[in-house]
């Protein structure tokens, strides 16, 4: 029933005005295809979305905000900057198809979040600032319609002894987020959100929420270039001291590899992981910047019997009377200090930071984390640098552990034109590097224990082709989890894509990956590490010519191979239709087909999500998978977003399991969201 009122509602718009797409929501949702995570996701598109509303000014933009944007690679930030001086004042947005390394596809991607308009003569003063604001309220539930195993009635002698076996909460999800920004200078917003399972509501009375979070940020003011109070994200150099900012794929992120380091910035996802809580501040003069930051929040984590922490939950979820006990058991407290200095084609920072927690940092011991910090506190310091010189950029970090351990990752780039990119990385992190809070690129896990060599290509070898391809040669020189001995892997990636016309495109990508792990040698009780190999292939056509209509039509395949098993295989073809009613009204409705026989061939369902949440359910079995999604601007301040999920399985009769299991061979789900502008 909830598919044919979807259905209807999609058809009876009356908002029905010429179509505009935006590429950039497109782009956020190929991070999605390319495996990044849904809070990682969800973080770049509150960014970015900020960004839109405030576009910045190309006669005023800083050479410090277009190193912060983060849909720009350092080099094109750098062309950017260069030909803006050259040329300011500028006149129309569509001069930047002048710049050398902006190619046609990147100036389309960028569009929205610049404007063009005539510097203004002061600096504005605070009311002016607070009069010119903007509003936003996002207001999501999602409600499950078939009913899991936690929420069924279980007698008190059964939860008495099985007391994690029900959930305590209600089974939906809800969430509440309120932004006040004005132009460049100003941010200040809270969110609320309580996951499915959470307790909301006690004896008919609204509760509380399960997750709060807050922010203020002021920007470009005079020598303060950010100060942000409340949650907050940072990126410093490459990586391998502090990043809880967005790190992007390999496949997306070739021509982004070069990181920079990124003054403070404000955390609007209702991720309750990854972010810093506390004060951070940038102040610059000259060629010269100064970031501090202070952090202290309480986290959730495993303890041992003697109190000691065996690992950090980083689910958020708080369920059951097990989950709730581990909810803020641990405080962690963070400190950090980055100086910078950049030249025109030159740029080195020096990084320092000190973490502590109340507990001891103590994970039962195993020969593959013999090596991990086993403290309550712990240091990590680093200088990273980039230097470049025509078309060629090398940059790296070189960071060590209280433990005098030393990691290290370099990169060299050339980019001769718009057209072509190479790239070759190459990183070191020995297994006895500590740095809890380092998120650099890597294979996997920590960054620890891993060699590797990354090469990649981008080109346009004819008109209307673009291609992408990288080899990334890893080694674990020490034992992993499963993995009783050092191995190694291989990770291939082939992309390319053919734009008949305009609006139109075939898309081929092959993905090979082959890693080694623990593995039982047949009719014989013994172990050896052996390799397995995961093959991908997609083949993808898209067409949005006819009118305002939008027709991509997927096929995907899976082959896992272990060493003494079957080839595994599986395959997904999916077609999804969209019709834009005008900006900010469209309409999805995805179908899909899966039969895979097992979780190592299982498929990915990329099908389009609401405004600014992101779902990525996996697949595995035999059957059917629809979603209808709508998205209506009821005026130009308010936008209202539904989506109803069903997926139907061939093969079995239940799905999941535990707490979330279901009796049956289907599930329904639905999901709303609600933005006001004011």
């Amino acid at each position: 029933m909830i598919f044919w009122i979807i259905l209807i509602l999609t058809f009876t718009s009356s908002t029905i005005v010429s179509a505009q797409t935006s590429m950039w929501r497109d782009h956020v949702d190929f991070f999605a295809e390319e495996g990044l995570s849904e809070d990682m996701i969800e973080n770049i598109y509150a960014e970015l979305e900020y960004l839109e509303v405030n576009p910045l000014n190309l006669n005023t933009v800083s050479k410090e905000q277009l190193e912060q944007f983060p849909l720009l690679t350092a080099e094109q930030s750098a062309s950017l900057y260069n030909f803006l001086l050259l040329n300011r004042p500028l006149y129309s947005i569509y001069e930047l198809r002048n710049v050398k390394l902006l190619d046609y596809n990147t100036v389309a991607l960028i569009l929205p979040f610049f404007v063009v308009e005539s510097p203004p003569e002061k600096s504005p003063t605070p009311n002016e600032i607070l009069k010119g604001g903007r509003h936003d309220l996002h207001l999501r539930f999602d409600k499950p319609l078939t009913k899991r195993a936690g929420y069924q009635n279980y007698s008190d002698s059964i939860l008495e002894k099985y007391p994690n076996r029900k959930y305590v909460g209600e089974d939906f999800y809800t969430s509440l987020r309120y932004r006040f920004s004005s132009s460049d200078h100003l941010q200040m917003g809270f969110m609320a959100e309580k996951d499915p399972g959470e307790k909301f509501i006690r004896k008919g009375i609204a509760k509380t929420f399960d997750h709060y979070g807050y922010h203020f940020v002021l920007q470009d003011l005079g020598v303060l270039k950010s100060l942000v109070v409340g949650d907050y994200r940072v990126s410093w150099g490459q990586g391998l001291v502090l990043n809880n900012d967005l790190m992007l794929p390999k496949s997306w992120g070739m021509n982004r590899l070069v990181r920079q380091t990124q003054s403070p910035k404000s955390h609007f996802s209702t991720s309750e992981y990854g972010y810093l809580r506390g004060v951070a501040s940038t102040i610059g003069i000259g060629d010269l910047s100064l970031s501090a930051i202070f952090s202290s929040k309480k986290i959730d984590a495993n303890l041992s019997e003697s109190g000691e922490i065996t690992s950090f939950k980083t689910d958020g979820y708080h369920r059951t009377p097990g989950e709730l006990v581990k909810k803020h058991n641990t405080r962690e407290q963070v400190e950090g200090i980055n100086l910078n200095i950049k030249k025109d084609h030159f740029q080195v920072g020096l990084s320092s930071l000190h973490y502590r927690y109340d507990r001891r940092y103590n994970p039962r011991l195993k020969i593959y984390n013999q090596y991990v910090m086993r403290d309550s506190t712990n240091m990590n310091t680093s200088i990273d640098y980039l230097y470049r010189v025509g078309n060629l950029s090398f940059a790296g970090e070189t960071a060590m552990g209280k433990n005098g351990a030393v990691a290290t990752i370099n990169i060299l780039r050339y980019s001769p034109s718009s057209e072509v990119s190479m790239i070759a990385l190459h990183r070191y992190f020995p297994v006895r590097y500590q740095g809890m809070y380092a998120n650099a690129f890597k294979e996997s896990g920590d960054v620890s224990n891993e060699r590797g060599l990354y090469l990649g290509v981008s080109c346009s070898p004819f008109r209307r082709v673009r291609m992408e391809m990288y080899a990334d040669i890893v080694r674990f020189p020490w034992p992993k989890y499963n993995i009783d001995r050092p191995s190694k892997a291989l990770d291939l990636y082939f992309l390319t894509t053919y734009d008949p016309t305009s609006a139109s495109s075939i898309q081929l990508r092959y993905k090979y990956k082959q890693k080694e792990k623990n593995q039982q040698m047949p009719d014989i009780n013994i172990k050896t590490v052996e390799p397995y190999h995961t093959q991908k292939i997609r083949l993808r056509y898209e067409n949005a010519s006819v009118n305002d209509w939008n027709f991509r039509t997927t096929a995907d395949a899976v082959i896992y191979k272990e060493t003494y098993t079957p080839i595994e295989k599986g395959m997904m073809i999916s077609q999804n239709i969209r019709y834009v009613w005008s900006d900010q009204s469209s309409s999805d409705i995805f179908v899909a087909y899966f039969d895979s026989p097992s979780y190592n061939s299982r498929l990915y369902s990329y099908e389009r999500s609401l405004v600014s949440s992101f779902y990525i359910p996996s697949f595995y079995g035999n059957g059917f998978r629809f979603a209808i999604t709508s998205r209506f601007a009821i005026s130009k301040r308010l936008l209202f977003a539904v989506k109803g999920a069903h997926t139907l399985y061939l093969d079995r009769d239940t799905i999941g399991s535990g707490t979330e299991k279901i009796a049956g061979n289907h599930r329904t789900d639905l999901y709303t969201y609600l933005r006001w502008k004011f």
